[in-house]
């Protein structure tokens, strides 16, 4: 696990210590600097929202903590072998994916995690905006250098969206649909989308990053009001807050999972995971391409990810890049 920022390992201690006092004595001596570095720190942590109590003679104690998306707290407790062993937060991005592609220019390791409290240049599929206001939702990007061809690089987009899918079962209690290629939806509306890019060569993929925008807390005023797609949030459809944290957690736990049944077993469990979630076999669609519009039936996804449509004419079509739409 990469090493911490002194902010974060001080707050792993207190997290470590079960709510024990810490003093300032002891801190300065296992994280190697001064005390008055130790205070300068915690003084950082409670400027954030941390609620640190500091009693003469028995030292400091967490009382309570912010919904932020800290790297000591994600890394807490984390139970996962390739994802999130390194963290990088910032409160403020233009984009998760945009930093996650520099890391992986840079030679960062294998499951390195970027995780923002807003992002101000957000995007999604097509360049188009994803909205990503401050404190309320999940925006994160996560580096893999998958040992696979560049064409079934799509077989990531996935395993996010099944990852995505369970962890909102799990954490939230309600169970979701996918909207091929790249859309999770909760009762039709769109409740995360996610952004995968590579770099590749013929050969092989350098790395890969998945992008994964999830509205967790978001009002109605929230929401842009030139949305392509009708949108909500797990708040808004549990009608209970979210707590950021656990739901990052849960994530990079399901995505440890499922990307190394991926190395192990391949894509048919991946894609049978998918096709479970998925109920819009037999559905009449459209499919704007962009200089192309197919109308057709869904008869499924092919091996390497596209969408399989049954035309009016008798014949199927493989499309792997469009909007799909209901008729």
């Amino acid at each position: 696990m990469a090493e911490l920022g002194l902010r974060d390992q001080i707050l792993a201690v207190f997290l470590t210590g079960d709510n024990q006092f810490v003093s300032g004595e002891s801190l300065s001596r296992q994280l190697g600097v001064s005390r008055a570095a130790i205070w300068k720190h915690i003084s950082a942590l409670r400027q954030i929202g941390y609620t640190i109590e500091a009693v003469p003679s028995r030292g400091y104690q967490l009382v309570s903590r912010p919904d932020l998306l800290l790297p000591a707290a994600v890394q807490f407790d984390l139970d996962t072998e390739i994802i999130a062993n390194t963290v990088e937060h910032y409160n403020e991005i233009d984009s998760t994916n945009q930093r996650a592609q520099e890391l992986g220019e840079q030679g960062a390791a294998e499951g390195s995690v970027v995780i923002a409290e807003e992002q101000t240049a957000g995007r999604g599929r097509m360049g188009r905006r994803w909205s990503s206001p401050a404190g309320v939702n999940l925006y994160t990007s996560i580096l893999l250098r998958p040992q696979m061809l560049p064409m079934q690089a799509s077989q990531l987009t996935f395993l996010s969206a099944v990852a995505v899918a369970r962890t909102i079962e799990k954490v939230v209690g309600v169970k979701v649909n996918v909207k091929w290629p790249n859309d999770i939806l909760l009762n039709g509306k769109k409740v995360a989308g996610l952004l995968n890019e590579l770099s590749a060569e013929m050969e092989g993929i350098h790395y890969v990053v998945l992008g994964i925008g999830v509205n967790l807390n978001m009002t109605e005023e929230q929401f842009p009001a030139d949305l392509r797609y009708p949108a909500t949030s797990l708040m808004l459809a549990s009608g209970s807050v979210v707590n950021r944290l656990d739901f990052a957690q849960e994530l990079y736990c399901q995505l440890d999972v499922l990307y190394k049944l991926l190395n192990s077993h391949g894509f048919i469990p991946i894609r049978i995971a998918w096709e479970s979630l998925f109920d819009m076999l037999g559905t009449k669609v459209s499919v704007d391409c962009g200089q192309q519009r197919f109308c057709g039936t869904v008869a499924g996804i092919t091996e390497d990810g596209a969408l399989l449509l049954s035309l009016d004419d008798g014949t199927q079509q493989e499309v792997y890049a469009g909007d799909v739409m209901p008729l």
